[in-house]
Formats: structure tokens, sequence, C-alpha cells
């Protein structure tokens, strides 16, 4: 149910980026007003993300769109426009993304995900947000083995730095959901897939191999799982929460307390399909799907992996109605059509 009836203009940053234009897209079809944020960097071909701004343009309601080239780590720039907008509602998806690239470039992920993180608080807490909906990951669970992945468990062991500044995000939004009211809500994406994907994707760089006749690298031997997840369901659960502000939970108890609630406004949810795939089933589905077969290149575990993924989403069902709509198959069928039409013509 949406209770935010009025919420009716919205900063999404990361707008350029594969959930952001997706996000964006949706907003702008049930009549927000939407105002776009992104540096579009060159972290992967900014072609792609200029693609994604180009088709936005062209959906329904895109009047109600601008688009900010902006860097949230710009504090000065970022406090502009956040006071010349005075949204009600922001979704924060913009971020230094990738477990592997942070082994190698840690810095990018302090400026982007801790810095412009911390720059979104301020935002938010200056400029009358209602409500900050942000981008967690996954990837926080770390080293747990336990499955599937609850909110109520503990994400103290990461093995990423990427998965550390996820976590960080989580502490910071509740600090600001303590000491200034502001309602925040985290999002814990399960491997996201569909259309207009990142390019550093499995799912992207097993297309583009598998057409092109080439070796696809598969880690740890193909012995992994993951809760792959169809971007439309993302976006349901993006907009689902973003629609419901969370409250002080007075029934707290800090004796016991719940990892994914608060005393304070403040609430943190897995969001992925709650049903593992195995690695070589994946491959096997898009195979079937491009009408081509792989050449498998086995590798050992990548640094700052995990062998799998599981998300428990009850508790993101309930809050929001929400159960997943889109099996790989289907999702599969739809990504691979999508990528014959725009990289092959």
């Amino acid at each position: 149910m949406r209770d935010n009836a009025r919420m009716s203009k919205i900063i999404v940053t990361g707008a350029a980026g594969f959930i952001g234009m997706h996000v964006a897209q949706a907003l702008l079809a049930r009549g927000d007003e939407v105002v776009g944020i992104d540096n579009l960097n060159d972290y992967y071909i900014p072609q792609l993300k200029h693609d994604r701004l180009a088709h936005l343009a062209q959906q329904p309601g895109a009047e109600r769109f601008r688009f900010e080239p902006l860097d949230v780590a710009d504090n000065a720039a970022l406090q502009t426009l956040f006071e010349g907008t005075q949204a009600t509602g922001v979704v924060h998806l913009a971020a230094q993304a990738g477990v592997r690239y942070s082994i190698t470039n840690p810095h990018a992920y302090a400026q982007s995900n801790l810095v412009g993180f911390v720059n979104i608080l301020e935002a938010c807490r200056h400029h009358g947000t209602k409500h900050l909906v942000y981008a967690s990951s996954s990837s926080v669970y770390g080293g747990n083995a336990r499955m599937p992945f609850s909110e109520r468990d503990g994400v103290d062991h990461p093995v990423s730095l990427y998965a550390a500044t996820k976590k960080a995000n989580e502490l910071m939004a509740h600090t600001y959901s303590h000491l200034y009211g502001l309602p925040t809500t985290g999002l814990r994406f399960f491997t996201v897939y569909g259309p207009w994907g990142r390019p550093d994707m499995a799912p992207m760089l097993f297309a583009k191999a598998i057409l092109a006749g080439e070796p696809i690298k598969v880690f740890n031997h193909g012995q992994m799982q993951r809760d792959f997840t169809y971007i439309d369901d993302i976006v349901a659960g993006v907009i689902g929460t973003l629609d419901r502000t969370p409250q002080a939970d007075p029934g707290f108890d800090r004796l016991a307390p719940d990892a994914s609630r608060s005393w304070a406004p403040y609430r943190v949810f897995n969001i992925g399909r709650s049903e593992p795939v195995q690695l070589m089933d994946f491959i096997r589905t898009l195979e079937d799907a491009l009408g081509r077969s792989a050449i498998l290149d086995l590798q050992p575990m990548a640094p700052g992996d995990v062998a799998a993924t599981y998300a428990n989403v009850s508790a993101l069902g309930e809050w929001t109605g929400l159960q997943p709509q889109v099996d790989l198959a289907e999702g599969i069928r739809r990504f691979a059509n999508w990528y014959r039409q725009y990289h092959l013509g």
C-alpha cells in the first residue's frame, strides 16, 4: 500500500545505471516527477549509460524527468541540487560497484560509497526528505554460512572492501535515523540481471563471449550458487519500500536486538528471488536462450567472492505485499532478446 500519496518528486541517484534507469522509468510511468543524478564515470563504457538516458527520454512521462550530471562525492553541488529540488523522497543507488574492482581500486569505494553516502545523508537531513531508500548489497553477509541469509543475521565479517562500505552505509543510515529522525530503508540486492545490465556482471560477460565463440571464465570451477533476481522484481521492491516509510519500532528489544529494525525509523530488507541457482544451470539456461554453446574456462575462486547467496525475502513480502514474479527461464529469455537487439541490431 502506498502510504506516501503526496510523494511525487523523487531524486534518483545513479539514474544512468542499470537499476537506477529502471527505477526512474517506473516512477515516471506512475506519474512521479524524477530528478536523476549520475556522474557518468568510466568504470564501464559510458556509452551504455548515455544510451540508458536516451531510452528514458523516449518513455511515457519523460517530460517529468530532469537529469543532472553530478557526483554525489561533490558535496557543494549535491547540497545545491537538493535545495533547489525539495524532493520528498530519495532513492540512492549511486555507488562504486563491483567486488573484484575493490581489491585493486579501494579509494574509489571510499570516495563514492562512504563520502558520497554521508553527503546524501546530510542533504536529506537538511532539505526536508521524508524517506531515504538506499542500495545495500547481499555481499554484506560475507563469510556467513547459514542459508538463506536473513536480515536478522549478523553481518560483521565482510570479505571485500565493497561489502564493508555497504555495511558502513547501513550503520551510517541508522545513526541519522536515530539522531535526526530521518526515515531510512536499506535494500540488500541479490544478483540483479536483465535488459540494460552492467557489462561487468556475469550475464553480460557470458552472453558476449558465447555469441563471439570465446571462453567464459567460470570461477570456483562452477561450484557457485547465486540468487539471480530479475530487474522488474527489484524495481517493484524498491518502489514498494519507497511507498512505505519506516516508523520507530516501539517493541524493539535492546536486550535481544533485531539487526533489521530499530527504535529509530530504520529498516533493512533483503531483495532477491529466494531461489538460488547453480552457476552451471544458469549458463545452460543462457545457452538455450542464445542458441549457442559456451566454452568454459574453469577458474579458482576469485578473491573477495563467496560461493553462494540465498535471500530470505519474507520480511520484504510482509512489508510490501510483493513476491518475486519472474523466474530464471523467463528472465533470461527477456535479457537475451534485449542483448541481441542492443548489440547485434
